[in-house]
């Protein structure tokens, strides 16, 4: 497993290897690595010749008032799970290397940021659409595999690399949870044990929402009404939004008659959650 510090050497060992015909995996991350990270990569091992494992925590995808600098970090085991997992290449970028001086370019959807995160997030996703464009310049991949947890940053990174005419394949992984239903999350590590027993309203509340839509309750309201109450019955839980919205648009939904994303964002304590579920109804 080679270790490429800079995007001149990412780019140099990138194009050495589609020089001899070889196809490259992507796997895109911020590092602290969890079995959640691990599944992707186990998921794009096969698919290609060479398996690329970024980890850089991307600064202009936190507003002002986010957790960058209490992000969680622990290279030297990131670096083992990857060893591990078969990876056979990781970029190791510094921010000066990615955002040198007088950057001033940023790549912005008219849609789907606007939605779910994207409303108490509004700097975000042109942040992580940015990144993820210098990342595909920079790492050259034929595939890029990316977690189904984030369901709204995986369908603007479909959209984005469709308007861009990038010639990747943008597969998604499905959301690894713990035993308790927990969705896996490298901020789960900020929840001491009292809140993470209220994070858990996350996973049971979508599960509850299923199970009265496959009793054929058909109205969003009625069950965002449910739920809200069963999250808010757990302490230290505020609820951002919980919506019912198309999957690939994005928008609100008034009618449950086919398939539906419910997508939810939590704060527990001081840490912010997100979990979502699709869901078809009975037909």
């Amino acid at each position: 497993m080679e270790i490429l510090k800079t995007k001149r050497l990412m780019q140099q060992w990138s194009r050495a290897r589609k020089k001899k015909g070889k196809t490259i995996c992507f796997v895109p991350t911020m590092g602290y690595l969890h079995q959640g990270h691990i599944s992707l990569l186990e998921k794009g091992k096969p698919l290609c010749d060479e398996l690329v494992l970024s980890i850089f925590v991307n600064p202009s995808q936190f507003g002002p008032n986010e957790d960058l600098d209490a992000y969680p970090m622990d290279i030297d085991n990131d670096l083992r799970l990857a060893a591990v997992a078969g990876v056979t290449a990781v970029f190791l970028p510094q921010k000066e290397d990615i955002y040198p001086p007088h950057f001033q370019t940023r790549i912005c959807l008219d849609s789907l940021p606007h939605h779910l995160c994207g409303m108490s997030r509004p700097v975000h996703f042109g942040g992580v659409a940015t990144v993820v464009t210098k990342l595909f310049h920079i790492v050259m991949p034929d595939v890029a595999i990316f977690g189904k947890k984030d369901f709204q940053q995986l369908q603007i990174i479909r959209q984005m690399t469709w308007d861009l005419d990038f010639n990747i394949e943008i597969m998604g992984g499905e959301i690894v949870r713990e035993k308790d239903g927990l969705a896996m999350s490298s901020r789960n590590a900020y929840l001491t044990a009292d809140q993470r027993k209220s994070a858990l309203s996350l996973s049971r509340s979508l599960h509850m929402a299923g199970q009265v839509i496959a009793k054929g309750e058909k109205n969003p309201l009625v069950i965002e009404k449910e739920i809200s109450c069963f999250i808010q019955s757990f302490p230290q839980t505020r609820i951002e939004y919980i919506s019912f919205c198309d999957p690939a648009t994005l928008e609100t939904v008034g009618v449950i008659d086919k398939q539906i994303l419910l997508a939810l964002a939590v704060q527990v304590g001081k840490t912010r959650l997100i979990d979502n579920v699709l869901i078809d109804p009975p037909q």
